[in-house]
């Protein structure tokens, strides 16, 4: 299934933040549990993420520092600020308001299955 641009940006940054709430990554692994946590559905490249990673470091939400990788090539680290906790726990409560909605919608018109059979869905 292909997942159009406007849902995958607006989700962008609370998957982020939330990957980063289990605790510091960096991007390569980030984009891995990306696609890990939607079944190989979301395919995230780097001119996506990186720009993003940057954006959340400039208003604070994330904190980046150098360090070693097993192969011993500096990567970039990244975890959340206390700013970002806070950030996350906004997205948490404003997400759970659009699921909510979109539940709601959604089972109502599950339950008017007439609306399907005449087209009107």
């Amino acid at each position: 299934m292909k997942i159009g641009k406007d849902l995958v940006a607006a989700a962008a940054t609370p998957m982020v933040l939330g990957i980063l709430a289990e605790g510091e990554s960096y991007g390569y692994a980030i984009l891995q549990r990306v696609s890990e946590l939607s079944d190989g559905e979301l395919e995230w490249s780097d001119g996506m993420l990186y720009p993003l990673l940057h954006r959340l470091e400039r208003l604070g939400h994330v904190e980046a520092a150098w360090g070693a990788s097993p192969t011993g090539r500096p990567r970039k680290h990244y975890r959340l600020s206390a700013g970002g906790r806070e950030a996350f726990a906004e997205q948490r409560r404003q997400w759970r308001v659009v699921s909510s909605a979109l539940q709601q919608v959604w089972s109502e018109r599950d339950g008017d299955r007439s609306a399907f059979a005449l087209g009107g869905a």
